[in-house]
Order: structure tokens, then sequence, then C-alpha cells
């Protein structure tokens, strides 16, 4: 498998996407954990297809989705353990199979060091990431959990239905699983849903709007 460096990672000068594309893609079959916290921040990753979503875990077992990383993005995490030498603090897992690049350690800070256009990739990647984590602290902060689940259904909708347990979408919207069960159940009440095994089905999209513009 080969892959352009200078396709994903705009700005590159020739010399940079050279040594980059000599870099062998690897494929990951979905549901694969790519790191732990605790563990060594070894090397940058690029995801060239697929979804990857990292989670902090807090002191009660509770599980937050902290963002997804896909083709063109950036994974904070990681970004922060290469500049600041630290470990990883969430878990990151592989949500479909994806195909990926590992820049390595060594070779990601010698490229930030002397290439200007990887320099601003990986720069301009962070800021974007900072900007959503931020949003997502306004939401769980300021936002009623009503309205980040609505969002959050919204988004996830294919066709009216949301294929997500209770739990997961607790997760997403860094709520408790109880919790989103009472005001699914009240969503549903309300007609905006209906409630199936596994699945949300969408029958209100404009009430559902609505609501997570509130």
């Amino acid at each position: 498998m080969v892959w352009a460096a200078s396709a994903c990672l705009p700005g590159l000068d020739a010399a940079t996407a050279s040594t980059l594309d000599r870099l062998v893609p690897m494929a990951v079959p979905a549901g694969t954990a790519l790191f732990h916290p605790g563990e060594e921040v070894t090397g940058f990753v690029v995801v060239l297809s697929g979804r990857v979503e990292v989670f902090l875990t807090g002191p009660s077992g509770r599980d937050i989705l902290l963002y997804a990383v896909e083709p063109g993005q950036s994974c904070v995490q990681s970004t922060l353990g290469l500049l600041g030498d630290d470990c990883y603090s969430g878990e990151a897992i592989a949500k479909t199979d994806c195909r990926l690049v590992m820049i390595p350690r060594a070779l990601f800070l010698d490229l930030m060091g002397r290439s200007a256009g990887f320099r601003g990739f990986v720069f301009s990647a962070f800021a974007q990431r900072m900007k959503s984590m931020t949003q997502l602290i306004e939401k769980v902060a300021f936002q009623r959990i009503e309205a980040r689940l609505a969002e959050a259904l919204l988004e996830r909708s294919q066709d009216g239905t949301v294929t997500a347990t209770h739990a997961e979408l607790a997760v997403i919207i860094g709520s408790a699983r109880e919790v989103v069960s009472r005001r699914l159940d009240a969503l549903a009440r309300r007609g905006m849903v209906r409630l199936e095994r596994g699945s949300v089905q969408i029958r209100d999209a404009d009430a559902l709007r609505l609501l997570a513009e509130s």
C-alpha cells in the first residue's frame, strides 16, 4: 500500500513529502484500541480513511467522547504528548475499519524543526482541534442535556435512524446512561422519537432541531 503525503498534508515541500511517502500505511480493524491512558506517545498518526474516537474516563468510570479523528484531522493527545513529552490521558478506539500512517516520534520532531509546511499543518490542525474541544466544554458546562441529546441525535441520524445504545449516547454527550434513558423517554412521549432496541427513530426532526438550538 502507498499513500501521497502531499495530498493528505497540504503545504509540504517536495523533500518532506518524499520522506513521508516512504512510510507504509497500516490497516486497523474496527474496535482496535490505538492507545490507552498512561502509555507513551510513540508517534503522530495520520488517518487516511475511517474514524478514530478518543475518550476520557473519569474516576467514577464514566466515559466522555472528547473528539473523533477523521481524514485531515489530528489527535490533540498525540500532539501534546510528542511536543510536551507526556503520556496519553485518554483512550483511542477505531470506530470503523481504518487506514492510517504512523510518523515515528523522532521523525515527527525532526520535521517540526526543519519543515515549515509540516509544522504549519500540525499547528493548524492542533488549533482546529482545540477549538472543537473548547466547544465541547461549553456544551457540557452550559447547554441543557436535552439540547445536547437532540443535537447528537440529529448529527448521527442516517435516514431518520440513529444506531446507538443509551450508554453510547451518554458517552457522546457527557452524561450518564440513566439520565439519557429518562430524557429519551421524555422525547418519545412528546412524539419526537421512537425508541427501539439499539436504535432511536426520529419522528419530528424539526422539533429536535428547535430543542438543539435552545
